[in-house]
């Protein structure tokens, strides 16, 4: 889609350091007005969160959205479950990765698209720590290049 405006409020920089990430998928969010209101002010975090299916429906657990500091009454539970909207073949694609030995869902980042909140998840497999350190590595030779070739 062309004219596509896309603001990210907050990624999960963590996930992509701790898992592999083999697909990503977009999905809506269901809120209620004062999450919409924080997410707006960016206080929102992904750092422990993640995503389960429970009949035949996908809910994210703990992302923190800080209650909005401007509500008189009737804030919002920071840490509560909140459901994401997928059409059934992405939930049954899903579930098949999920059935799987050593593959999870979590939140990549949370952003707008044309006014609307979308989340970015990712269906991803832990790396060992063995793993995380050769990541590491690969991004630090990559780091020197890069500052070698603007150093010419």
């Amino acid at each position: 889609m062309e004219s596509d405006h896309i603001k990210i409020v907050a990624t999960n920089k963590k996930a992509r350091h701790d898992y592999d990430i083999s697909g990503e998928i977009e999905a809506g969010i269901v809120l209620v007005g004062t999450e919409v209101k924080s997410i707006r002010q960016g206080r929102v975090n992904l750092k422990d969160s993640y995503a389960d299916i429970k009949n035949g429906e996908v809910f994210l657990r703990q992302m923190h959205i800080s209650p909005y500091q401007n509500a008189y009454y009737d804030n919002h539970d920071p840490l509560r479950s909140r459901k994401l909207l997928l059409h059934n073949k992405e939930i049954k694609k899903m579930i098949g990765k999920v059935s799987e030995r050593g593959f999870s869902i979590v939140p990549l980042k949370v952003y707008f698209k044309n006014g609307k909140i979308k989340v970015q998840i990712g269906l991803a497999k832990g790396k060992k720590l063995y793993d995380k350190r050769d990541s590491i590595k690969r991004k630090d030779i990559q780091r020197d290049m890069d500052r070698e070739e603007k150093g010419r």
